[in-house]
């Protein structure tokens, strides 16, 4: 029955992918890629040498071949295999990519137990080499990795149509959370009235959801880098329908406020993994192209969301439950996709699949992956995925400059989310369909950042080039100075146009510049942490998503309170005064960067 379904399941999956590639005129090559892909069982690969690899456990250093640290892996990785660039582990079982040697050819031997690929499989199994269990001698064991450059078992070899489309069902999980945290608020002073609450107390049913963004990856990062991406998504997501169905259902405002923390405590799982997701798959040359269109999904939500809330509002038949059951159907039709159609793409979980069969299938336990090793447990929670990101975040000045820049833009994003209706709806008069459609110019300037986002992609690739291929964090910021002027003008544009005595375009045209200016800066801070932080880069993300959703979360409570005392141009010109003292920070950066790189216990640097 098992068999029946996983079957049926990839089938589904290439047939799909099939009809995308009709629509893209290569039926014949999509065929032959989704025949490869889907299935995920690519060609395999055994590799065969006397390897001293020593792994203590997932939060102590590995040492291969008399390496002193993990950072010089990539001089002296000797993988008995055929690839120049394998994901090995670091001590905290994070990956990157290290450079191995050329294989040897087949003729050539290293030593007594050094054979070629033919021999591993010819050479008949002997009863000590079945003998062998995961704990077995290092000498006697052999480490399992790619076939070479085009092992099309690696995901980074998989054809760019393929990925493209799991790029997509990536990007509409992270839309799937991010639409639950705005697509709830035209509904604020319906539920005020409904469970007997204040208008701002409404507020938290935004602010708590945001609230699970900041504590949720603390939770799902291990579990992404011990069951791989696919476990660490689609479980929560499923969940997080089932949280809105809660709150759909629920009658007093206690159910709405727990049950929207939750949602997004396991809503945040696909927003903070999709980046990792991507990395797996695309080279440090192409990832900015992958995560563009991420970061327009990721902002996608909160500007759309109020719009689609809004129409819902207004339906006598719908109603405010209704935002929560649309959320749901919407998380669970993603979920029924991507649960057929998305392949599992970290690498240590897929080559650890890899020593599994090939131990089944040839008899022989000597074949393993370190991967096989690691550990999850409650030690390794704390040290690793919480108190190194916190450590970061007070200790690395990049991180802490660049988290504070993205949290305050992210922020300003959400506390939009109240603002718009004091100006539009309460200053105006409109009505709340009409009053939600300037949220429609945030999205505007949101996608017309994407043309500058790719607009640097050729220049970067340039630049990568030229360092040897290795990723060059600085070349990253030319754009996000372009759109902190623009963050901050579209501020002060919007506070001082925003009376209702001026025409309603103005503001409206002032969101285009905010939108613009926050996507320019917000996937630009991505970019660079992860190219700066190579080993660490999931931990610098994770300070990031923390601080920003802890941002996120108290500016839409202090939005109210905040613009009707201070008045609409004021406090927008308090918030435009601190975006144009942060202008100065990617210039920083791209002066002293390399200073600082050289500097930090957690950035990779080579001359």
């Amino acid at each position: 029955m098992l068999f029946c379904f996983v079957s049926f399941r990839r089938c589904v999956s290439s047939f799909l992918y099939v009809l995308l590639g009709l629509a893209f005129g290569g039926c014949d090559f999509v065929t032959f890629e989704a025949a490869n892909h889907c299935a995920l069982d690519c060609r395999e690969v055994s590799w065969r040498g006397k390897e001293k690899h020593m792994m203590l456990n997932s939060d102590t250093e590995t040492e291969i071949e008399g390496e002193s640290s993990v950072r010089d892996v990539g001089k002296e990785e000797r993988a008995v295999g055929n690839s120049n660039a394998t994901s090995m582990l670091d001590h905290d079982g994070e990956t990157t990519d290290v450079e191995t040697p050329p294989r040897r050819p087949s003729s050539q031997v290293s030593g007594p137990q050094s054979h070629s690929q033919s021999d591993v499989h010819q050479t008949p199994v002997s009863d000590h080499e079945k003998s062998l269990g995961p704990n077995a001698s290092r000498d006697d064991r052999i480490l399992v990795g790619w076939d070479g450059d085009d092992d099309q078992g690696n995901p980074r070899n998989w054809s760019t149509l393929y990925k493209s489309w799991i790029t997509f069902q990536l990007g509409m999980l992270a839309l799937s959370a991010s639409l639950g945290s705005s697509i709830i608020s035209p509904a604020g002073k319906t539920i005020a009235a409904y469970v007997g609450v204040g208008s701002e107390v409404s507020v938290l049913s935004i602010s708590l959801y945001i609230l699970g963004f900041a504590f949720g990856p603390l939770c799902w990062a291990p579990i992404s880098e011990l069951w791989g991406r696919r476990w660490s998504m689609l479980p929560p997501l499923f969940c997080l329908g089932l949280f809105s169905i809660g709150t759909a259902t629920s009658t007093n405002a206690a159910s709405i406020f727990i049950t929207r923390f939750f949602g997004g405590l396991f809503g945040s799982a696909p927003v903070s993994n999709v980046s990792a997701a991507l990395g797996d798959m695309w080279s440090p040359k192409a990832r900015g192209t992958a995560v563009t269109f991420y970061a327009v999904a990721v902002v996608g939500g909160p500007t759309l969301g109020p719009l689609i809330g809004s129409a819902l509002l207004v339906n006598p038949h719908l109603g405010w439950r209704w935002t929560e059951y649309l959320e749901a159907i919407w998380v669970f039709a993603m979920f029924g996709l991507c649960f057929i159609c998305l392949p599992e793409v970290y690498t240590p979980v897929l080559l650890k699949k890899k020593a599994a069969r090939l131990r089944k299938e040839t008899g022989n336990n000597a074949y393993y992956h370190p991967h096989e090793e690691i550990k999850l447990d409650a030690k390794t929670i704390v040290t690793k995925h919480f108190s190194r990101p916190l450590l970061m975040l007070t200790t690395e000045p990049m991180v802490t400059c660049i988290a504070f820049y993205a949290s305050f833009v992210y922020a300003i994003l959400y506390l939009t989310l109240e603002v718009f209706p004091i100006v539009f709806s309460d200053n105006r008069g409109w009505s709340p369909v009409i009053a939600s459609l300037p949220f429609l110019g945030l999205f505007v300037g949101v996608n017309l950042a994407v043309v500058v986002n790719l607009g640097n992609q050729p220049r970067y690739a340039r630049i990568v080039d030229a360092a040897g291929g290795r990723p060059v964090p600085e070349a990253r910021l030319a754009p996000m100075a372009l759109g902190g002027v623009i963050f901050a003008i579209g501020l002060f544009w919007f506070g001082w146009t925003a009376a209702p005595n001026i025409h309603w375009i103005l503001p409206v045209i002032a969101s285009v510049f905010i939108g613009a200016g926050f996507n320019i800066i917000f996937q630009q801070c991505i970019n660079f942490l992860v190219d700066t932080y190579a080993l660490y880069a999931a931990s610098a993300v994770s300070a990031n998503t923390f601080l920003r959703s802890i941002f996120a979360t108290g500016f839409p409570l202090a939005a109210g309170p905040m613009f009707r005392a201070m008045g609409v141009g004021p406090a927008m010109s308090v918030l435009g005064g601190v975006a144009t003292v942060a202008i100065p920070v990617p210039f920083l950066f791209m002066k002293y960067g390399v200073t600082l790189r050289k500097k930090s216990k957690f950035a990779p640097y080579k001359d």
